[in-house]
């Protein structure tokens, strides 16, 4: 008999995948796993769904029955420690977040958190708590543990910076139309979901309609745990991730090739030609202002000044107010938007995030309860952390209101 018979399609004894059936024994799991044999090592593959408690059981029973040399998870630190500590930002944290520019990145992943928690909570386990039972079972066995997931803050940016404006826009519909989506599933379609990895079908369907999309969230992040998973130390490795991740995962880890990471670990800049526009819009409205000053009189460039502080203040100082933010909030927004709008460096709602969180900073019970709350449009105003985030949109939306309003009518008065 050939090699090729005795360890199916063209692998080899040391680079082969099993899939085991079912064992008769009690208690098998060898049907949910996928077993691979790479390089003389042993890699156990547990696909789990996020929001399953028959993922947490199982994931429990691998470790214990296999006692690897390692166990990996689908974490990055901060993700784990969200998870253990059950709280996902501090104040100060959010100061850096919004002075990092990510408060837009925290706002999609919160949103798409809040659409699994919620299905989590028709299923009664917490999301991620398949993820955190590995990791506690690892260490009451003793067994080095190894975080193989990306940054997500990375994973997020990336994911964004792929899209184009029509794509982002389109996508900000689709996840907000899931943070306000409160799903009625029947007993049929509950069975079906505890088998799957919920997030990993969300980010599918979307990947369907936006290919660069699923590229950062999906196949870079197969890439990415592959490549960790294998750098894991010891001859037999257990890797609890995402159902959704073990078809591209395993390849790569059968490939038996070293991946370089830094491609796919960098956040992508600003294109050249985006970062042209925002700057071309302010210059051109003071080289108008400047204009009808020499050609108008300086009264007339006074005027126009004035339109635009207006134009740009009053919608996002209204906005700010729209969202109940703190009196220096609305003031910081007001006074700042229409020097903010003249630099593509900052925006105003990020001045006024930044001043809201400040002065009324959202409270441990506000940061954990905002997966729950912010399927809700009334406690987007009630907690601190979502009104803060409130803020920003309004305020950014003010802001964009007054540029386009003052701009054009600044411009608009060149030909007088």
């Amino acid at each position: 008999m050939s090699s090729d018979e005795n360890t199916g399609s063209g692998e080899t004894p040391e680079n082969k995948i099993e899939t085991h059936p079912a064992k008769e024994a009690s208690g098998s799991y060898e049907s949910e796993i996928q077993r691979m044999h790479v390089g003389g090592r042993e890699f156990v593959l547990v696909g789990t769904a996020h929001i399953s408690q028959q993922s947490v059981d199982l994931v429990r029973q691998v470790i214990e029955g296999e006692r690897p040399d390692s166990v990996c998870v689908e974490l990055d630190p901060q993700r784990f420690e969200a998870l253990s500590k059950e709280q996902s930002f501090q104040a100060q944290d959010l100061r850096t977040i919004i002075r990092n520019k990510q408060l837009a990145a925290l706002m999609m992943n919160l949103m798409l958190a809040s659409y699994q928690k919620r299905l989590g909570m028709k299923l009664g386990v917490t999301p991620g708590s398949e993820l955190l039972e590995a990791t506690r079972a690892a260490e009451e066995l003793n067994i080095p543990l190894s975080l193989c997931d990306r940054d997500i803050r990375i994973t997020l940016r990336r994911a964004w910076g792929s899209l184009s404006f029509w794509r982002k826009g389109a996508m900000i519909s689709s996840v907000f139309a899931s943070a306000f989506d409160n799903p009625e599933i029947s007993e049929e379609e509950l069975a079906r979901i505890r088998q799957q990895d919920v997030l990993s079908e969300l980010m599918k369907e979307l990947g369907e309609t936006m290919p660069q999309l699923k590229n950062a969230l999906i196949d870079e992040r197969d890439l990415y745990l592959a490549q960790k998973i294998r750098a894991a130390e010891g001859q037999k490795i257990v890797a609890v991730v995402g159902a959704g991740h073990i078809e591209g995962m395993s390849a790569a880890i059968a490939a038996d090739k070293e991946i370089d990471l830094s491609d796919i670990e960098e956040i992508p800049t600003t294109s050249g030609l985006w970062k042209g526009i925002g700057w071309a819009i302010p210059a051109l409205i003071l080289s108008s202002i400047l204009w009808i000053g020499w050609s108008q009189g300086f009264t007339q460039a006074g005027h126009n000044a004035l339109y635009w502080f207006v134009a740009n203040a009053v919608p996002t100082g209204i906005g700010a107010a729209l969202a109940l933010g703190h009196p220096l909030t609305v003031a910081a927004s007001f006074f700042a938007a229409p020097f903010t709008s003249l630099t593509p460096v900052i925006g105003a709602g990020y001045v006024a995030a930044f001043v809201q969180v400040w002065f009324m900073p959202p409270t441990v019970q506000e940061i954990q309860n905002v997966g729950e709350e912010m399927g809700t449009p009334m406690n987007w105003w009630r907690n601190h952390l979502l009104r803060i985030l409130l803020v920003f949109i309004l305020t950014t939306l003010g802001s964009v209101i007054g540029t386009w309003v003052g701009g054009v009518e600044v411009v608009s008065n060149l030909f007088e």
